[in-house]
């Protein structure tokens, strides 16, 4: 199976299988000289890992992070520095119930990747999904966090701004509200109304979609290239890579197909800086591929959870008619753990665009 790393001259591959001993990946082209410790890269993994509300999967994993190359330690003893020779680390997996999964060994569930992972190998590993498990995705978030070190001043955040038909009001984003609820929303109002949906969902045994916003602030004008290295190409192939996801789209997106030329244009005048000022950002910071200056605004939506408790049709590995459900522990509502996902994925894209424009302009930004 080939197909495990992404990115140019910040690259990252990951390893490992829902249901194996564990998980990883290797970032390779990470500057030398970059600071950080391992208490950073695992705050953001806690952002991910499952187990921490009701409304999540209840597969309990540390997901605590080894640092096995790529860095020499401070003299403090716990920062480390990246020595530009390729990072690996580590995730454990302590929670595996493959028992579970007993019932699906040759029967495909419908809307996931069983059918076509067997078709295209001859063999799947049923046990969790394998690779095409969201488990895959601690690995991105570790390297995420690496990311974050290579461009000075940028900011990634994401949020969770739908789940199902339930939008959250953006008149009340306010990102001091993201981390004080389980499902990373900026809108304080609309808690109470996911808590009670996904409460019925989960009881239901069902699952339900969701669409996540991420935001990259402080990226510097000019990452990107025309007219196969735009920086909006690499950013929604990323997020598109995320376990689930159908659909990405930058600034108005989709939404800019309703507007008028007059509308959409981002008007600019000169700032009192001698900088120039954009008016609005209907582009999502990206023109022609290349960054303006402004924030990077990427939205993606996530499908339901195709492991549900009730009974779909569906056919086994014999040819057969088959009705399948699935046991097991599983998110009602996978886009909850996919903010820090798609924040890790933007992280990469910025990184890597970042090394490329100063390899190939000399330029720092």
């Amino acid at each position: 199976m080939s197909h495990n790393t992404f990115g140019h001259l910040f690259r990252v591959t990951t390893w490992g299988e829902s249901h194996g001993p564990s998980l990883g990946c290797v970032v390779d082209g990470c500057p030398p000289g970059l600071r950080f410790t391992q208490a950073e890269i695992q705050a953001w993994m806690d952002k991910r890992k499952p187990g921490q509300s009701r409304f999540v999967t209840q597969r309990r994993e540390e997901d605590f992070v080894k640092v096995l190359s790529g860095v020499m330690l401070d003299e403090d003893g716990t920062t480390m520095i990246s020595t530009g020779t390729p990072i690996s680390m580590l995730i454990e997996n302590t929670d595996q119930r493959s028992k579970d999964y007993g019932e699906i060994a040759r029967r495909y569930r419908p809307g996931h990747a069983d059918y076509t992972y067997d078709l295209k190998y001859g063999i799947r590993d049923y046990r969790g999904g394998g690779r095409s498990s969201a488990r895959e995705t601690a690995a991105r978030v570790a390297a995420g966090a690496i990311a974050r070190k290579v461009v000075p001043g940028v900011t990634v955040r994401g949020a969770l701004i739908q789940i199902g038909k339930h939008k959250i009001n953006r008149n009340n984003w306010d990102w001091a509200q993201v981390d004080q609820n389980p499902f990373f929303a900026p809108d304080p109002e609309i808690v109470h109304v996911w808590e009670e949906y996904l409460d019925g969902i989960r009881k239901s045994g069902s699952s339900v979609g969701a669409v996540v916003e991420v935001i990259a602030e402080g990226v510097p004008a000019g990452l990107g290239a025309p007219i196969y290295g735009k920086l909006d190409q690499d950013i929604a192939s990323l997020l598109m890579s995320i376990n689930a996801v159908k659909g990405v789209e930058i600034g108005n997106g989709f939404g800019a197909a309703e507007l008028s030329g007059e509308e959409n244009a981002d008007e600019m005048r000169m700032g009192n800086d001698g900088k120039p000022l954009f008016l609005s950002n209907h582009a999502g910071g990206i023109l022609g591929g290349i960054s303006t200056g402004q924030p990077v605004i990427a939205r993606f939506a996530i499908k339901p959870t195709s492991s549900i408790l009730t009974e779909r049709q569906s056919i086994d590995a014999d040819g057969n008619n088959v009705e399948v459900r699935t046991k097991g522990r599983h998110d009602p509502c996978v886009g909850i753990r996919a903010v820090p996902i798609g924040e890790a994925m933007v992280a990469c894209a910025i990184a890597d665009h970042f090394l490329r424009h100063r390899g190939q302009t000399g330029q720092s930004i």
